[in-house]
């Protein structure tokens, strides 16, 4: 390209002097033409600011409100084997889909200090806020004036902020492994047969629900995409079906503290050797109901998308009635319920 500046073979002529420019004049508007009018500005970058995905938020917000139904069902379970069927599906897959999508949401996460500080602010002081709260709740409601206050034993829903801190701060670590999800099943396995772990920090919770937070690290968008599909949305009503026949006859057999994952093997009166088959096998079924779950979430935007974004409350808060509700014996009282 030629430079202007200095010319070679010609010699341009010179420009005229620069006069201060006049404004134009309004052209009369002709009829039957719109004024035009001068384009909105847009940002700096020239880029929409970030929106949720509704996707998301519509499944945060269902599978907490699983959560809460599956609470409410509980004193149902010895009375009826149709709820005690439903309660253990419903297991399966609440929490661990609720636990896959925090794990995807902290593929970021690093040691920076302004995530740090999110990270202390958004899961640690509520942690500390809900021990209170709930110990203060239980002392008044229970009528057990005497019950110890410890932020090293969660009380009732807080085990999933004290875990939820520790699986973000290994984010790192697990990012250097080369094998994420075998290892962290081979440790879910090894807790579920340490009856010695102990309860602080409910640690047989933190260790056995890890490969469900290291999935969601591992996942991508187009793994969601794939899950979304019309033909997995259709396979997934025989599979819940299916599921649903076989609780039905595993309830009078299997105890469904299984699906809490806050036990050994050996605390539920099983031989070692099925630690390693039965973490194994409930993952299994956890991931496959769990991408059936994700195939009838709606992907547009719903009346309930905006809850979506303070499920976390929503969890903590549900707390409160539901142990509220068996302190003050309401299933006693209607048993039609």
């Amino acid at each position: 390209m030629t430079n202007s500046l200095r010319p070679h073979g010609y010699q341009r002529t010179p420009l005229p002097e620069e006069t201060a420019p006049t404004p134009p004049t309004p052209r009369a508007e002709e009829p039957g033409q719109q004024a035009t009018t001068p384009p909105a500005p847009t940002s700096p970058a020239g880029q929409k600011p970030k929106q949720r995905d509704a996707f998301f938020d519509n499944a945060k917000y269902l599978a907490i409100v699983l959560v809460a139904m599956g609470h409410s069902w509980e004193p149902l379970t010895d009375s009826s084997r149709t709820a005690e069927a439903l309660y253990m599906i419903v297991y399966t897959f609440h929490m661990p889909a609720f636990i896959l999508i925090s794990g995807y949401f902290s593929r970021s996460f690093d040691m920076r200090p302004d995530r740090l500080k999110r990270l202390i602010t958004g899961v640690a002081v509520p942690y500390l806020i809900f021990e209170v709260a709930y110990t203060l709740f239980k002392r008044w409601a229970d009528d057990d004036p005497t019950y110890d206050f410890s932020l090293l034993d969660p009380w009732y829903l807080t085990w999933f902020l004290i875990a939820l801190f520790v699986w973000r701060m290994s984010t790192p670590l697990w990012k250097l492994v080369r094998w994420p999800i075998p290892l962290s099943l081979a440790v879910a396995t090894l807790a579920a047969v340490s009856p010695d772990i102990g309860d602080d920090l409910d640690m047989q919770r933190l260790l056995q629900f890890l490969p469900f937070f290291v999935l969601g690290l591992c996942m991508k968008p187009e793994h969601f995409q794939m899950i979304r599909r019309r033909s997995v949305r259709i396979a997934s009503v025989p599979i819940f079906a299916c599921a649903f026949v076989f609780a039905y006859w595993a309830a009078p057999r299997m105890s469904s503290a299984w699906f809490y994952h806050r036990d050994s093997v050996q605390e539920l009166g099983a031989p070692p050797w099925t630690g390693p088959v039965m973490t194994l096998a409930l993952f299994g079924c956890s991931v496959v109901l769990v991408s059936c779950f994700f195939a009838w979430v709606p992907r547009r935007h719903m009346w309930f998308t905006v809850l979506g974004a303070g499920t976390l409350y929503g969890y903590l808060l549900h707390g409160f009635l539901a142990k509220g509700s068996r302190f003050w014996g309401w299933f006693d009282d209607y048993q039609w319920l």
